[in-house]
């Protein structure tokens, strides 16, 4: 293992034992945001060699559903994803994974650069999800670490304007920093009122709202503020049950999808970074060495800078 960084869930797992139903019930090694250099084969290994730089898509299906076969293998019930009981995590120096889920990375592209291919794949699915295309208006509720990388994404769709709220000032600098184009500080805690405060600095109700923070009061805010006809997708999650103004959505027909982590999106992901459409290197505010890891998930929990890496090389 080279680089691996540290995700809410991790720090969700460590403080509170579990995650909705996936519960921790015995020791369990987190770690799903990571890079690493083979240094071993299986026997009917041929698509990598020892020395080779890699990827790691921390979730293997188990190829044979019918989600699998129908190509959404994300919705597989067999899943084995890292750090997601009872499954242990790579935050370790070695760690054995499936060759067809590691993903060569080019010589120009860094270990960091491979470890945040794992969010960025959140971000990939999102706009996909979504159709986020050339000339869209696109709202990105959040500007936590997923916020981040679908305001990235979108850009690199061709998203014409997007804005970003958040209740966070040093957040939106960093949303404005990386190419958003409007950002909205939340004050209000009226949604419809957020919404119009919305429209008013874009000019426009966004075709397309992505929201990440899974707060309830945004998730009002992301139906409220969608023109009619537009989408909505899901991806902060929050509460397990949430009031919503369905009433609004279903009359002006906005659409509300849900995604679940990624399916089919590494290889887009590591294009964007490769072809320099995309630059993650923002992101990172932290390094820790692995025997810091506690020091490094302590400064997570206190909601420290947007991105950790803790390196799992000796070197």
């Amino acid at each position: 293992m080279e680089q691996v960084g540290i995700c809410g869930s991790d720090v969700h797992y460590w403080t509170h034992g579990r995650i909705g139903d996936f519960i921790v019930k015995a020791p369990m090694v987190l770690g799903h945001e990571a890079s690493a250099v083979v240094s071993k084969l299986g026997p009917d290994v041929t698509t990598l060699k020892v020395g080779d730089r890699v990827a790691i898509e921390p979730g293997v299906p188990c190829r044979t559903c019918h989600f699998c076969k129908s190509g959404r293998y994300n919705l597989c019930p067999d899943m084995k994803f890292c750090a997601t009981p009872p499954y242990h995590g790579n935050l370790a120096r070695y760690y054995v994974h499936a060759a067809d889920f590691c993903f060569k990375l080019p010589d120009h592209v860094s270990f960091e650069e491979g470890a945040l291919l794992e969010p960025l794949s959140v971000g990939v699915h999102a706009t996909n999800r979504a159709g986020v295309g050339l000339g869209n208006t696109v709202l990105v509720c959040g500007a936590g670490p997923i916020g981040l990388v679908n305001i990235l994404t979108a850009k690199a769709k061709g998203a014409s304007f997007v804005c970003v709220t958040d209740i966070d000032e040093t957040r939106l600098n960093k949303a404005k920093e990386i190419g958003a184009d409007f950002v909205v500080r939340v004050a209000n805690s009226d949604p419809s009122k957020v919404a119009e405060e919305i429209e008013t600095v874009m000019g426009t109700k966004p075709d397309i709202t992505i929201e990440c923070s899974g707060a309830a009061k945004s998730i009002q805010t992301a139906i409220y503020a969608t023109r009619s006809g537009g989408v909505v997708v899901l991806v902060g999650l929050g509460q397990d049950i949430v009031e919503v103004p369905v009433v609004n959505a279903g009359v002006r027909e906005v659409d509300i999808r849900g995604i679940f982590r990624y399916v089919n999106c590494y290889p887009t992901a590591l294009a964007m970074v490769a072809s320099g459409k995309v630059n993650v290197k923002p992101l990172i505010t932290h390094r820790f060495k692995l025997e810091e890891s506690v020091k490094a998930f302590e400064a997570a929990k206190r909601g420290e800078g947007i991105k950790i890496m803790i390196e799992c090389s000796r070197s």
